[in-house]
């Protein structure tokens, strides 16, 4: 692990901790269902058969929590607010009493507004689902924008389209396969529309949180190169492009459903600030047949591409290699392809899973990936924030609670929260920066 300080970063970058409602709220019982709910009562669905019913019990312990963040000395708090306790009598009670907690700590609430628990009688395969999520979004705009200046509309809408429709991993569960493109349509339809409603509310400070990853062919035969390339359309510019670009990659355009064109006119809304998360990057080629794993899925038969392993990295305890200079990657990518379509940035999610409180890797995973950062602010991206994943051990989706993200431990038969090696050095880092 480096040992020198980390660089200077500039006045007024934003730093932060991230969680999302499913996996730290619990309190299940005082909240409408989510598709998360419906998947997680399936046999089978999550590795250790557990749910999110009560997770980090953070809807009772929310002041213990911000307690900790204001210890950490962060800037600011990125938390999902849950759409289906919003639905529900009292709901957004609970989150006014949250950012009232955060402003009180002197931390910035920055609630993303979707983080893939939508209620369970709703389907990203209809087009209406996106016209509710703006109804939804300027129910929450009313009620907390006095106290909340930053806003994330959606989180990795190609994960949730990917995993949960189109290879039936994560809930609702489906298996589409390239059938599933409409819900990518709808979420950045709806995100649009959410735009909309929240610059009516006097919102000016608005962005997004998609994942992306630099995609690296496995070779320089000519079929590795294009299935990167497809996998890097798939994964990055099905997303990235009618954002910034107000289209879609050629040839995806009309796959997709309803009046395109004028869909895209509100997709395009201009945005305050783009939001990236980032574990690791994509090394991919050609398909090679059924059976091709891919982040502990095993891939259908049929896919233009394969997933092979980064060889020669240290792996977190996920399996996902450590590749800081990645990150540098991505972001200089992403200004050469967009240039000055491209906004200022954000790092909305960056972290790894490793067990044990004395966490030496993670230390030694943010350390680099902070340097990173800081090589592609020195090569001229405009990086406002960065946001470590997570603040607590939480419930990770399909994986249950056999993955542990947080900077806080998290024993979930007591709650008690322990800091853990990872949130000292955090702490030191933004001490030193300040």
């Amino acid at each position: 692990m480096a040992t020198n300080p980390i660089p200077r970063f500039p006045d007024g970058f934003l730093w932060g901790v991230s969680t999302s409602a499913h996996q730290i709220e619990g309190a299940a019982t005082e909240r409408g269902r989510s598709v998360w709910d419906a998947f997680t009562d399936l046999p089978g669905r999550v590795r250790d058969g557990s749910t999110a019913a009560v997770a980090c019990d953070h809807y009772h312990r929310y002041r213990e929590d911000v307690a900790l963040m204001a210890d950490l000395g962060v800037d600011a708090y990125r938390f999902s607010v849950s759409w289906p306790r919003v639905d529900s009598p009292g709901g957004l009670d609970f989150y006014d009493r949250l950012v009232d907690e955060l402003c009180a700590a002197g931390v910035r609430p920055v609630p993303t507004l979707f983080h893939w628990d939508l209620p369970v009688d709703l389907d990203w395969l209809e087009r209406d689902t996106a016209s509710r999520f703006a109804a939804y979004v300027s129910v929450v705009a009313d009620r907390l924008g006095d106290r909340v200046g930053t806003w994330i509309t959606l989180n990795e809408p190609a994960e949730h389209t990917l995993l949960g429709h189109a290879l039936g991993a994560h809930a609702p569960g489906k298996e589409l396969l390239f059938d599933a493109l409409p819900v990518a349509h709808h979420q950045l339809l709806a995100h649009g529309l959410a735009v909309r409603a929240l610059r009516a509310s006097g919102a000016t400070d608005i962005g997004i949180a998609n994942s992306h990853a630099p995609v690296r062919p496995a070779s320089d035969e000519p079929a590795d190169r294009e299935a990167a390339d497809f996998y890097d359309v798939l994964l990055n510019r099905l997303f990235a492009d009618p954002l910034l670009l107000g289209r879609y990659p050629e040839g995806i355009g009309e796959l997709m459903p309803g009046d395109v064109a004028a869909d895209l006119e509100i997709i395009a809304e201009p945005l305050d600030w783009y939001g990236m998360n980032y574990y690791a990057p994509a090394r991919v080629g050609a398909p090679q047949g059924a059976g091709t794993e891919f982040g502990g899925l095993t891939l259908p038969a049929g896919l233009p591409f394969s997933v092979r392993e980064i060889e020669g990295r240290p792996v977190t305890d996920f399996g996902w290699p450590v590749v800081p200079e990645g990150l540098t990657e991505l972001l200089t990518g992403f200004r050469a392809r967009y240039r000055d379509r491209l906004p200022p940035v954000m790092i909305t999610e960056n972290g790894c899973s490793y067990d044990g409180l004395d966490d030496q890797d993670r230390i030694a995973y943010l350390d680099g990936h902070v340097r990173a950062l800081h090589e592609a602010l020195a090569a001229g991206v405009d990086v406002r924030g960065y946001f470590v994943w997570s603040l607590l051990d939480n419930f990770e989706w399909a994986e249950g609670y056999a993955r542990r993200f947080g900077l806080v431990h998290v024993d979930f038969t007591t709650q008690k929260r322990t800091p853990k090696a990872s949130y000292a050095w955090y702490r030191n880092v933004l001490r030193a920066q300040r």
